[in-house]
């Protein structure tokens, strides 16, 4: 399962949303320059975001968009459900026909497969916005220059 570039954008705005979520509305530009995020592909996320319920917008001169959930609330597994589908290792895993594999029903991958998804659906479903904004910020500090006196 390849998480495709437009749901990486579209982590990564939401990522800069959650970042500044205190600071209230962020332009898409911010977004699109912070992110290094096409700014008409942006926009394009963003209106789906928003049609998701993940972002809302604000019009006008002071215009922008912002969170409609806490960032401690949104997953990266929902976000990635909603841009790519469901997180599958492989597409015989998907609710189609069987028709590129020739083993129906009889294959012993399938189980491992199964395995593999459940693994990332933990690890996508148990991570917030909120804690990656928590892992730069410890990466950051982590990097900060340490000074002895």
């Amino acid at each position: 399962m390849w998480v495709t570039q437009k749901c990486q954008y579209a982590l990564r705005a939401l990522f800069e949303l959650a970042k500044r979520e205190k600071e209230g509305v962020v332009r898409s530009a911010d977004i699109a320059a912070n992110q290094a995020i096409p700014k008409r592909f942006l926009e394009v996320i963003l209106h789906q975001l928003r049609q998701g319920g993940f972002v809302d917008s604000q019009r006008g001169k002071e215009g922008g968009f912002f969170l409609s959930r806490p960032a401690n609330e949104i997953t990266v597994g929902e976000i990635i459900r909603f841009i790519d589908g469901p997180i599958n290792p492989v597409d015989c895993q998907l609710n189609k026909p069987r028709g590129r594999c020739g083993l129906q029903g009889g294959c012993v991958f399938l189980s491992l497969w199964d395995e593999a998804r459940t693994a990332l659906e933990q690890v996508y479903d148990t991570k917030t916005l909120r804690d990656l904004v928590d892992r730069e910020q410890a990466s950051l500090a982590d990097q900060a220059p340490q000074y002895v006196i």
